[in-house]
């Protein structure tokens, strides 16, 4: 009974003086109990550890946000004002936002489907996911403060706050399992993002009462404990990357309270995680979407700026990831300093390049890297304002400025693969894709194998950015749309499906599979070379080679082989001229800079369509069984320098078609020549004086004839061998030769004529 008795007392006592407690997951925290969840160190340095008021609680988490989150609230009205001075654009932004949203939603809004806007209308799921983000409540914030802190500003936050708690409490909120999940990692990481932010807006404010400030630490807290009790393993993709972002950084702001250690530990290893999986060996993050890669520099980057003002250690690993990222951006840049349109990009729909300029100043404000500060801008986007330092800003007014010295890179992990001229305005650059994701292809578009070119400062072979909510979104997230190969009615993308909460978003359950079969730059040629089984279902061979001539233009050559005939196709993005078609087309573009698209094997037909203002024409051969595209896409500036489609014997930049010194066997030969240079597609047998040289299979090379020696290279999609004849005595790469001579895809052989 003793024994009994003092054990009650213990705990009486415990009980007593406020034993830490774990912060739960389903309920909120009253702010008269907060207290008791404080770590004990944290308890004594209050005056009255056993008795802290809710006064002196929130006095001290002001302090604490002071020190710790992206600027200090206490001098809000100041950068406040220079915010209006460097972005007074935004004053209507906010202000049409906030009013959307409060003209929708009310204060005390429902969180679960069905329910109505307040003008009698349906919600529908994509809607109430960005309820459940609460982005447009950093507009209402800002409202606050442009009206002269109207309190029906803050009022509305405070309220909308409190409802969700409501529905928490009454489980009527929206479930994971239909798709919407309220507490999914991604919405709920974003709505701790935004409130976060809306709670430093609100700080210095005699309207936001000290009750109110704790309401909502608590209701973060709770925030905080459902993503740590959701997310005890790896998940790919970005959804749970936005949600451990979120929960570290409430562990770092939070950091008082018992239990954010774990949140700590637990959200830095699976971000880490993130970052080892799901960020490629070459740098390129894994859904290999520009739009996502950008997305991702915002999640680490939070928790990384956070970490370094409250000096918590980050290892090396995570900086160098998270600088890579940057770097990507730089590689892929068009040499107007924007980028390619890659798989979902969703900013701007029918965009046909992406601001990177942006995530590049972020870049250089973190490592002061010269490179990146080629891209940057002076200032930052008005987003990214609030979440950099008093230091970082005034970096702004003296950016240090580099121009790159990547010329043509690849991508090998994520499969993209860049010829580039240089950096100059004007320089030619062109993408290939050919990469597909194992663990998350949702983002994936059809354009396996697909291209787009920048030049003259023009995107003269596009891709269109999309909108999930879009009703022709799965239509411009396949083939119809990209610069590729098709044969019959085939569709790259395959078997599409709508995510199950219905907000427009699908992915494809079946797409190519791509094989790099080559990668090579060098001097005067670069070229890649790939195949896909896209069309193996119909008994279709596909490879596509992609050759860069002395920067000068491209030539791009389908193969395609089946037993059974078939109609074979490239799509071509941009508003073409149809007049010389259909083997020449042409666009124009109101500086007099054009592309022309040119057939050096005669076609059957070209035809045109567009959709939401773009175009394509789709050139076609007929009943063929075995066929090769051999095109020429060929960037030109002012009218004298296009393809002269008057002249007979075509020249492409000195390049003379079918007019050399040598002569060839096969079926659909074709040649370009310029001085001792030679490109011969599709040959069995070539030719030279006396010298001859005879091929296994049909074959494509790049020759270069110099100092009485041959440059063989094979530039084709398959191994040959070479037989050599017609000579006294010849030596191949120094080392005597009689007759044959096996050559790999990309091999050279160098052989001396004596």
């Amino acid at each position: 009974m003793k024994l009994k008795y003092s054990f009650l007392v213990v705990v009486l006592l415990i009980s007593f003086i406020g034993f830490s407690q774990k912060i739960s997951e389903s309920s909120i925290i009253k702010n008269d109990k907060l207290a008791n969840y404080l770590k004990a160190d944290v308890k004594a340095t209050f005056k009255n550890k056993r008795n802290i008021s809710n006064n002196e609680l929130a006095v001290y988490f002001r302090e604490k946000f002071a020190e710790r989150y992206f600027f200090n609230w206490k001098n809000f009205d100041v950068r406040f004002q220079k915010y209006q001075e460097y972005y007074p654009n935004s004053k209507n932004e906010h202000d049409e936002r906030s009013a959307d949203h409060m003209s929708k939603f009310s204060a005390t809004t429902k969180w679960k489907l069905p329910f109505n806007y307040l003008n009698g209308q349906e919600v529908n799921a994509y809607a109430v996911r960005h309820l459940a983000r609460q982005h447009k409540m950093v507009d209402i914030a800002f409202q606050y403060h442009y009206t002269g802190k109207n309190p029906a500003y803050l009022n509305y936050f405070k309220n909308q706050l409190k409802s969700l708690n409501t529905a928490l409490n009454s489980n009527q909120f929206e479930q994971m399992e239909d798709g919407n999940g309220t507490y999914e990692a991604f919405r709920s990481g974003y709505r701790v993002l935004n409130w976060l932010q809306i709670h430093s807006f609100f700080l210095g404010e005699e309207q936001y009462s000290d009750e109110d400030q704790l309401t909502t630490i608590a209701t973060l807290l709770q925030h905080g404990a459902n993503l740590y009790a959701e997310n005890d393993t790896f998940v790919p993709g970005n959804h749970q990357t936005r949600g451990m972002s979120a929960l570290a950084m409430l562990s770092i702001l939070f950091r008082d309270f018992e239990g954010t250690d774990l949140w700590y530990n637990r959200s830095m290893k699976l971000l880490e995680e993130h970052l080892a999986k799901e960020i490629n060996n070459d740098g390129f993050q894994f859904e290999r979407s520009v739009h996502y890669h950008m997305s991702d520099i915002d999640n680490y980057y939070y928790v990384y700026q956070l970490a370094k003002t409250s000096s918590l250690k980050i290892n090396e690993f995570w900086e160098n990831k998270l600088k890579s990222l940057f770097t990507t951006l730089v590689k892929i840049a068009y040499p107007n300093g924007y980028a390619p349109v890659l798989q979902d990009d969703t900013d701007n729909p029918w965009a046909e390049k992406n601001d990177i300029s942006g995530a590049l100043t972020l870049g250089y404000l973190l490592f002061d890297d010269a490179e990146m500060g080629y891209f940057a801008k002076n200032s930052v986007d008005a987003n990214m304002y609030w979440f950099l330092n008093d230091v970082q800003l005034a970096m702004l007014n003296t950016i240090k400025s580099k121009q790159p010295e990547i010329n043509s890179v690849s991508f090998p992990t994520t499969g993209y693969y860049i010829f580039r001229e240089g950096w100059n305005a004007g320089d030619k650059m062109m993408v290939v894709t050919a990469g597909l994701d194992k663990e998350k292809p949702d983002h994936q578009h059809g354009d396996m194998l697909g291209i787009q070119a920048m030049a003259f400062e023009k995107v003269i072979l596009p891709n269109y950015q999309v909108r999930y909510s879009l009703p022709d979104y799965e239509f411009f997230k396949n083939s119809t749309v990209k610069n590729v190969a098709l044969v019959d009615d085939e569709l790259q993308g395959k078997k599409y499906k709508g995510n199950q909460g219905g907000s427009g978003f699908g992915k494809f359950g079946k797409l190519p599979k791509p094989t790099t079969i080559i990668w090579k730059t060098g001097d005067e040629i670069e070229y890649f070379v790939g195949s896909h089984d896209g069309f193996n279902n119909i008994g279709v061979d596909y490879s596509r080679q992609v050759i860069s001539v002395a920067n000068e233009f491209w030539i791009v050559k389908d193969n395609f082989k089946s037993e059974n005939t078939h109609l074979y196709k490239q799509v071509w993005q941009g508003h073409y001229s149809l007049e010389n078609s259909p083997n020449l087309l042409r666009a124009t573009f109101d500086d007099a800079t054009g592309n022309d698209i040119f057939q050096l094997i005669p076609v059957d037909e070209v035809k045109s369509s567009g959709a939401r203002g773009k175009q394509w024409s789709v050139v076609s051969k007929n009943n063929a069984t075995n066929f090769n595209f051999i095109t020429v896409v060929y960037p030109y500036k002012g009218f004298e320098n296009r393809i002269d489609e008057t002249l007979k014997n075509k020249v492409f930049n000195g390049w003379k078609l079918n007019d050399s010194n040598w002569t060839f066997e096969g079926d659909n030969v074709v040649s370009l020549s310029k001085e001792n240079k030679l490109l011969a597609f599709s040959v069995n047998k070539i030719t030279y004086g006396d010298f001859k040289i005879e091929t296994s299979n049909k074959a494509d090379f790049y020759i270069i004839n110099k100092d009485n020696k041959l440059i063989v290279q094979l530039i084709g999609d398959n191994e040959i061998q070479l037989q050599l004849s017609g000579f006294n005595v010849c030596f191949v790469n120094a080392q005597k030769m009689t007759s044959k001579i096996n050559l790999s895809v990309g091999e050279e052989v160098v052989i001396y004529l004596n």
